[in-house]
């Protein structure tokens, strides 16, 4: 989120951006200009430690967005899979969510909604 708020205080001063990351859902929230996904563990959006080809090629696919991007808030994901499977998002995007009452979910939920709605409308 912090990256986020960063590259869209740079961009108000003219200096353009490019976030890579795998946290779609908060980057996308915070409404960045340009955003390259990795569909990887968090903490990995450049690809496997020591996989330095992997790693130069997101950084090229990033400075391509640089350039290509022709709309505000402009998301690509990269092609590649993570090598060892999908088998870490179990771990992250599970159903059981004990700190969650119901309440809380709700509100959630309703807010997720209205965001849908305004963004539908090209409010956000």
């Amino acid at each position: 989120q912090t990256v986020s708020l960063t590259a869209r205080h740079l961009e108000e001063n003219g200096i353009p951006t490019v976030v890579v990351a795998n946290a779609r859902d908060i980057v996308e929230t915070c409404g960045v200009p340009r955003f390259l996904f990795s569909d990887f563990p968090l903490g990995s959006p450049c690809g496997e430690p020591d996989n330095v080809e992997l790693q130069r090629s997101i950084v090229s696919q990033a400075l391509d967005l640089l350039e290509t991007a022709t709309a505000p808030r402009t998301t690509v994901q990269t092609p590649f899979e993570w090598s060892k499977g999908d088998g870490w998002k179990a771990k992250v995007f599970t159903q059981d969510q004990p700190w969650q009452t119901e309440e809380v979910k709700a509100a959630w939920l309703e807010k997720k909604a209205l965001y849908r709605k305004l963004r539908e409308e090209g409010k956000v």
